[in-house]
């Protein structure tokens, strides 16, 4: 009988497992918790989201330039200087967040790597994040150079929205306590499809938010380029695959409540995001791009990349604990039949 891929949970996940090291004197570090790991995995994703709304703000109230070079924020200086003003402190301030962000990636990768049950795939994933880290960084000090050119802005938008869907993995991976999911059939192997066709929709509406934004007003400095394209005609092309999106995210709802899959209440929750999304979108649109609407807009389409991921690794979760579940059989068949043939096969 075949069970849920679902990782199963040790009987002692809650406990700490005894480790050395430097770290083992740090309070949480020393014998990481499944809890203890978990909330750190949250961290880092609140992080990742927060980094993008304060990233709106900087572009938002002008201040993309506040600091006019990388990696110094003045010719002379790593830091503003009374002249710069306001801008100056934004943008420099945006800058410090980056590192607060990496603090808290390189405390979530000790922490998974000192735990007990985090496997290598966890690790990895954990690694590849906080490497990321330093690379927005470095996409950031290029939108700085080239002046916030649109393109090399909206590069720097989507690589954060990658790291938001990576943390999100990472977070439900990690989580103490897993539901058991049941079995994959044939509906749930449809919800998969769907699901990862509404995950490619959510980033192709995601990143023609970006080329409405690089058409539109609000370009991080008063002397930044726009992409030259028609800000009507590229907020149509975003609402078409809003639409779209709709569509998929309707069937879903449809598909989990009709064959009462766990899945379903993913289902509702990107619903309802899409709504709040949606009236945000055309309210902003007909009041003149207010700046607390925008960034509203942008953090939201982080919250809608956790929740397509989180419904991605959901119908995933299923199929991959039927796939080992095979391959499980498949192996101690192989050992039973090695067995009873002996060493030469007799």
């Amino acid at each position: 009988m075949t069970t849920s891929k679902t990782r199963p949970t040790p009987p002692d996940a809650d406990r700490p497992a005894d480790r050395s090291g430097r770290f083992s004197r740090v309070p949480g570090f020393g014998t990481p918790s499944a809890r203890f790991v978990w909330l750190w995995s949250i961290a880092l994703l609140v992080a990742n989201v927060g980094i993008v709304a304060t990233g709106g703000a900087v572009r938002l109230t002008g201040s993309g330039l506040g600091c006019p070079t990388w990696p110094r924020c003045t010719d002379d200086s790593f830091v503003p200087h009374g002249e710069l003003g306001l801008h100056g402190a934004i943008e420099f301030g945006n800058r410090l967040l980056t590192f607060v962000l990496i603090v808290v990636a390189i405390a979530t990768f000790v922490a998974v790597v000192r735990y007990a049950s985090a496997t290598r795939r966890d690790r990895w994933l954990t690694a590849l994040i906080a490497l990321g880290i330093p690379f927005q960084g470095v996409i950031g000090g290029i939108t700085v150079l080239t002046q916030l050119n649109p393109w090399v802005v909206s590069l720097h938008f989507v690589l954060s929205m990658i790291l938001v869907s990576a943390a999100t993995v990472l977070v439900y991976r990690l989580r103490p306590h897993p539901r058991a999911m049941p079995p994959a059939d044939t509906a749930s192997r449809l919800g998969r499809r769907l699901a990862w066709l509404q995950y490619a929709v959510t980033w192709a509406v995601v990143y023609l938010g970006t080329v409405v934004t690089g058409s539109g007003p609000h370009a991080g400095d008063a002397d930044a380029p726009r992409n030259g394209l028609a800000p009507d005609n590229a907020t149509q092309l975003h609402t078409d695959g809003v639409f779209l999106l709709v569509g998929l995210a309707i069937a879903i709802a449809v598909v989990t409540h009709l064959l009462r899959m766990p899945e379903k209440r993913t289902a509702d929750i990107i619903l309802g995001i899409i709504a709040v999304q949606g009236l945000i979108g055309i309210v902003q649109y007909n009041t003149g791009l207010p700046i607390a609407l925008v960034i509203a807009h942008m953090t939201i389409s982080a919250v809608m990349i956790i929740a397509v991921t989180w419904m991605v690794v959901e119908f995933g979760n299923r199929a991959h604990s039927v796939d080992d579940d095979a391959d499980a059989e498949v192996s101690a068949t192989a050992g039973s039949l090695r067995t009873e043939r002996g060493p030469r096969g007799r």
